[in-house]
């Protein structure tokens, strides 16, 4: 389903990265965004995503730079390339450094929402057995099946307390304010309150932590946010 699938744009043009951003989550896929190569590139090794939107020309660190940093680190995200230009040559080096498709600007919103679709698909025949999976303390995740389980029993969690949690950990020890929470589990166009996050991070605790007074791994970080460790 989509609504587990996370995508992230990376991508200078606003006017591009609002439309893409607007649509894509409309067809229910948390995004995320850069608007730049080099912060694209962090984004993209220390947090999961299920999709790369890539765009060739880039601030600071080209597309193709992020995409061959990213290959060779061994992250296998599916890559979605943008340029303006569609010469061959271009698009032969984006598809030789490891991209699953090109797109040459300008192109039609139902096209490029049927090549992610696709491009999801295909990933998801590849590797059908990949299991993506966390474990802390007496906690493992399965984030494909989005069971949770503690010393071995199962953990009843909602699919929102999930969507948080999940958050917290593709983090990996980065503090996350309320608002990056807010806006990466229901979007920015969201209008929750800074309590709603605390409300269910204490559910979380509740449910997780073995004494959820003294948590252990979802950390308060006093007048910025949360952590996970």
């Amino acid at each position: 389903m989509s609504e587990s699938k996370r995508i992230l744009i990376i991508e200078d043009d606003e006017s591009i990265t609002l439309g893409l951003q607007m649509n894509l989550q409309a067809e229910g896929y948390r995004v995320d965004v850069a608007a730049d190569g080099a912060n694209g590139l962090q984004i993209a090794l220390h947090e999961h995503h299920d999709l790369l939107v890539l765009d060739v020309m880039l601030p600071v660190v080209n597309g193709f730079e992020v995409l061959r940093a990213l290959r060779a680190k061994g992250v296998e995200v599916p890559v979605i390339m943008l340029s303006a230009r569609g010469t061959e040559g271009d698009k032969v080096m984006g598809l030789e450094l490891g991209a699953e498709d090109y797109v040459t600007k300008p192109f039609g919103l139902a096209e490029f929402l049927a090549r992610v679709k696709a491009t999801l698909r295909r990933d998801a025949i590849a590797r059908p057995g990949r299991a993506q999976r966390s474990r802390f303390g007496a906690i493992e995740i399965d984030m494909d099946t989005r069971e949770v389980s503690r010393a071995g029993v199962g953990v009843e969690l909602t699919a929102t307390e999930f969507d948080v949690l999940t958050c917290l950990i593709e983090a990996r020890g980065r503090v996350l304010s309320r608002e990056q929470i807010r806006d990466r589990v229901w979007g920015p166009g969201h209008h929750g309150t800074k309590r709603t996050i605390d409300n269910f991070v204490l559910q979380l605790r509740n449910k997780l932590e073995r004494d959820p007074s003294d948590p252990q791994h979802l950390i308060t970080v006093r007048g910025v946010g949360y952590r996970f460790m």
